[in-house]
Formats: C-alpha cells, sequence, structure tokens
C-alpha cells in the first residue's frame, strides 16, 4: 500500500530561524506514528503543514496521497486534527458540540444527531452528553474533541492527526485516550501522534520519529531505538574502594561517590550471569546489582542536546 505520509526535503522557516530543515518522513497506512522532540523541534510545524494549515517553503510532502499544496481540499477531506488544546464549545452540552460539528461538515440533521448519537457512545460520554462541557473533566474535554474530529462518515477520515493530545492530562485519562488511539489504529485509520511523554509513545507507537533543529536524528521502532542508541546496563554497587577500583576498568559509566559503576550488556539473563562471574570469579567485590533497561528517555537524551538540536556524534 503507498504510505499514508510522505514527506521529502520539508523546510520551513520564520524570518531568519530555520524551522523544519529538510524533513523526510514515510509513514505507513494503518500505523501508529509518533513524533518526538523538545519544544521549538519542529513537532507542530510538521503538523501543520501536513494538514494544510501551514504552507511549506521548499520540499513536498503527500497525506492519503495528495499534495498538501497542489491537494489542499482533497487533503482536508481525508484527515482530522485535534491540536494541543481541546476546541470545544464550553457553553453547549457534549451533544450539541458533537451535532454543530457535525453540521459544519455538511451532514444532514439526523445523519447529524445519529453520528454524534453513535460518537458519544464510542468515546464513553453518552451519560454526559446532555451535560455543559464547561462541567467537563480535562479527559472528557479532549475525548469530545477528537470525537469532533472523527464526525464525517468514518470511511472518510484516512489519517488522524493528534498533536499533543495529553498534556495536562491525568493518567486515567491519559490511558482512556491511549485506548481510543488503539482503537482507530485497529480499525485501519493512521494515527500521527507528536507528543512529549515518551512512555506514550513507547506504548501506542508502531514507529517512532526523534525530531531535533528541525529534522530527523533517528528514526524506527521503539526497541530499534533503544537498541542502538541506549542499551542495556548492569549497574554495579562495589564492596568497597578497593573493589570499585578494580572493576572500574570494565565500566563505562562511574559514580565513585556511591561506588556504582555501569556495565553494557544485551539485557539477557545468561549474559548478566556471564558478566557477573567474569567481573567477580570469587563473588567478593560486588555487593548487588541493578539491571537498567533502556527506555526511549534514555534514547532521547542521547540523541538531542538541551537546545533540541542534534548532539555531536562524539557523544551518542
Amino acid at each position: 500500500m503507498p504510505p499514508a505520509i510522505e514527506t521529502a526535503g520539508l523546510t520551513k522557516s520564520y524570518g531568519s530561524v530555520r524551522v523544519l530543515d529538510s524533513l523526510d518522513l514515510r509513514v505507513d497506512t494503518g500505523t501508529v506514528f509518533a513524533l518526538l522532540g523538545p519544544n521549538g523541534a519542529g513537532k507542530t510545524t510538521t503538523v501543520r503543514i501536513l494538514t494544510t494549515l501551514t504552507a511549506p517553503d521548499g520540499g513536498h510532502a503527500r497525506v492519503a496521497g495528495h499534495d498538501v499544496v497542489a491537494e489542499r481540499r482533497a487533503v482536508r477531506r481525508a484527515i482530522s486534527l485535534t491540536g494541543q488544546y481541546a476546541a470545544v464549545d464550553e457553553t453547549l452540552t457534549g451533544a450539541e458540540n458533537l451535532r454543530l460539528a457535525a453540521r459544519l461538515s455538511g451532514l444532514p440533521r439526523r445523519a447529524a444527531a445519529r453520528r454524534a448519537d453513535e460518537l458519544l457512545e464510542r468515546f464513553g460520554l453518552t451519560g454526559a452528553r446532555d451535560r455543559r462541557t464547561a462541567a467537563y473533566s480535562g479527559g472528557m474535554r479532549r475525548r469530545l474533541d477528537l470525537a469532533a474530529g472523527l464526525v464525517r462518515d468514518p470511511g472518510t477520515t484516512r489519517v488522524v492527526f493528534l498533536d499533543e493530545p495529553t498534556t495536562g492530562l491525568d493518567p486515567r485519562s491519559r490511558q482512556e485516550l491511549w485506548d481510543v488511539v488503539r482503537e482507530l489504529s485497529g480499525h485501519g485509520t493512521t494515527v500521527f501522534l507528536t507528543t512529549q511523554y515518551l512512555e506514550e509513545a513507547d506504548r501506542l507507537a508502531h514507529r517512532i520519529a526523534v525530531l531535533g533543529g528541525g529534522r530527523t536524528l533517528a528514526e524506527g521502532t521503539a526497541e530499534e531505538l533503544k537498541n542502538r542508541y541506549a542499551g542495556h546496563r548492569l549497574d554495579l554497587v562495589a564492596r568497597d574502594r578497593d573493589a570499585y577500583l578494580r572493576l572500574t576498568p570494565h565500566a563505562t559509566a562511574h559514580t565513585p561517590a556511591t561506588l556504582t559503576l555501569g556495565v553494557p550488556t544485551d539485557g539477557s539473563a545468561a549474559h548478566v550471569r556471564t558478566l557477573l562471574d567474569a567481573l567477580d570469579p570469587h563473588r567478593t567485590d560486588i555487593e548487588r546489582f541493578t539491571l537498567h533497561s533502556a527506555t526511549l528517555d534514555d534514547v532521547f537524551l542521547a540523541l538531542t542536546g538541551p537546545d533540541g538540536t542534534e548532539k555531536e556524534p562524539s557523544h551518542v
């Protein structure tokens, strides 16, 4: 199948600031794709270009098979966008918000009412349908906002863009939104997600790209990125200072204050046993150990500096 989203050499500047610098992306149809990056890395600008809200300065982008510049209307008919903040009318009820969104999207009155009822049930909001959204929790507003983006015929919404959708939500509300994302993907909808919550990308995304300085620093599955840029580490606590000094040449991470050293490992039980036997054959130098499993946080920190740009290769 052709990709749901494809960009080549995408560039965008605001004044003298280059926000996107020859960005290349490919998102397979029916997958969840997460774009990670610190503030200012270019995530929201990328979403704005892909959803036709901003024109690129250079390069090309296609969404659902349509060029985002030459075929803006076709792109808009194929997508849904949920921004960083819930865009619901707090003076209306949940049902009224959805009926309004459906009518604005072109559905007749009766069809709009039916679609609103379907979405209220799908997003767990039926019990609050007649309550003004000003009284909704943050998670409920977020679910209603996402539902409003799906009011059209489900078969016509091929790509859903979620720009930092769980910012500010409590853990329960975040989990509820994750369930919605999984459901969308399970029905064949492509989900393009930007987030600063690395756990979110780890749990949801089929593929992840790390953005820094307006370009892709790394891309792959969560496991591929962890293995490539972070790996596992065996953290050892030496029994005393002399033991610490004996173990030091074998370690890649050193914390003298706590007599702790880090040794690379593939994380398997067999390799951990082999390492411990090799480093401490008499079982006198190591007091205790902890297996540190690689996380996307480790990947992120390995790839990006404090300003969101790529680190020098020697630091990776």
